[in-house]
């Protein structure tokens, strides 16, 4: 997640794309609009087909990924573990971000984007065969069928010998896993040779619920501390400066969403597409999760701030569509998604009574947890 960008929605007829965000491009990710080719216009059909698609599939990795973030940290497997963000994490991340972002713009204006758009193609590819395959193996348990043998194996490689022996790569899968790999490979393969929507869709949705998972804020603050900073992040890069468009132009990942405009008239091998950019999805994503935790922290057998949140996003979401269409602007997303989804369960927080008891909440990483009650052991034995 250290390259999580965020971005903009874009109205089709008048900007380029921008990093993340929502806009009609061709199929090599050019913009759609040039001196030269005659302007896509995209029936009232097809562009109510593509937003809808996309809002859609931006709610599937945030409210499952949601779910599944609540019992992940009990997870044995290291690799299934969250990562805590901090209030400092969540302090630092926009500048982070900032420097990630500048650094892309001048990668591209000094080196080929050729041969960089290669390098992040084999990089993604990598992390979106892991993504996959994580993300499908919950429902391989469910289907797998139990007549047939599950073998256990293992991939080590250490370092050194003897009491100097370090483990640099210990990976531990079965029979499922392998499944879920070759299944995820396939996916890979695909998007490496053809760039095709469905498979850069379904590293996406893959990313994006996996970051949703597995991404865990630490508190309520830390994630208002989070989201305010790349909201101002948001603003300025979109409305401030040329460099994010720029690297949208040049950059080749599935870092987003997209969903073609002309599919009615084209099918599969539709080629105009609006975009959504997964930092869009995950970051208010990560919030949304924190606040189911807290609902399940409750135990009143309610989830009344994580389904508040979640209208909120599809409000926030929907506002953004709505006044890039009204004004034919660029407009950044976070904008209208980061006051809707804090504001709407700080409302409902004060509305019940609960506001203190949510800003309270505070969660602890794996390491910590472990400590703490090795030091509780401790002490009882000392008694």
């Amino acid at each position: 997640m250290a390259d999580v960008n965020q971005g903009s929605v874009l109205p089709n007829e008048t900007t380029p794309p921008a990093l993340d965000g929502l806009n009609a491009t061709d199929s090599n990710g050019t913009d759609a609009v040039n001196a030269t080719v005659a302007k896509f216009v995209a029936t009232p059909e097809g562009t109510a087909l593509a937003y809808g698609s996309l809002v859609f599939m931006a709610l599937l990795p945030i409210f499952f990924g949601a779910l599944r973030s609540v019992s992940c940290g009990k997870s044995k497997n290291s690799s299934d573990m969250p990562e805590t963000i901090t209030g400092r994490d969540a302090a630092r991340f926009p500048i982070i971000a900032s420097c990630t972002l500048f650094g892309l713009y001048l990668f591209f204006k000094i080196f080929s984007q050729e041969y960089i758009n290669l390098l992040l193609s084999m990089y993604f590819f990598v992390l979106g065969i892991l993504a996959l395959s994580h993300t499908m193996s919950p429902f391989m348990n469910r289907i797998f069928p139990a007549s047939i043998p599950i073998k256990q194996y293992q991939l080590l490689f250490t370092q050194g010998s003897g009491e100097t022996k370090e483990e640099i790569v210990n990976y531990e899968f079965d029979t499922k896993d392998m499944i879920c790999l070759v299944i995820s490979t396939v996916v890979g393969v695909w998007y490496i040779l053809k760039k095709h929507w469905i498979a850069n869709n379904l590293f996406g949705l893959a990313f994006a619920l996996n970051g949703v998972e597995l991404l865990h804020l630490n508190n309520i603050s830390t994630g208002c501390i989070l989201l305010g900073g790349l909201f101002v992040y948001d603003v300025f890069w979109v409305f401030g400066t040329n460099v994010m468009v720029t690297v949208a132009k040049s950059f080749e990942a599935p870092i987003k969403l997209v969903f073609p405009q002309d599919l009615l008239e084209k099918g599969l091998g539709a080629s105009q597409f609006a975009m959504l950019g997964l930092g869009d999805i995950v970051i208010p994503g990560i919030f949304i999760a924190l606040l189911l935790r807290f609902d399940v922290s409750l135990k009143k057998n309610t989830r009344t701030y994580f389904h508040t949140s979640f209208l909120a996003y599809i409000f926030g979401l929907g506002l953004t569509i709505w006044v890039m269409h009204t004004f034919k602007h660029a407009q950044p997303a976070l904008l209208y998604l980061v006051p809707a989804c804090i504001g709407f369960p700080v409302v409902v927080a004060l509305l019940k009574g609960e506001l203190t008891e949510m800003f309270r909440y505070e969660e602890v990483s794996a390491e910590d947890a472990a400590a703490k009650e090795e030091t509780t052991q401790v002490e009882k034995k000392d008694k």
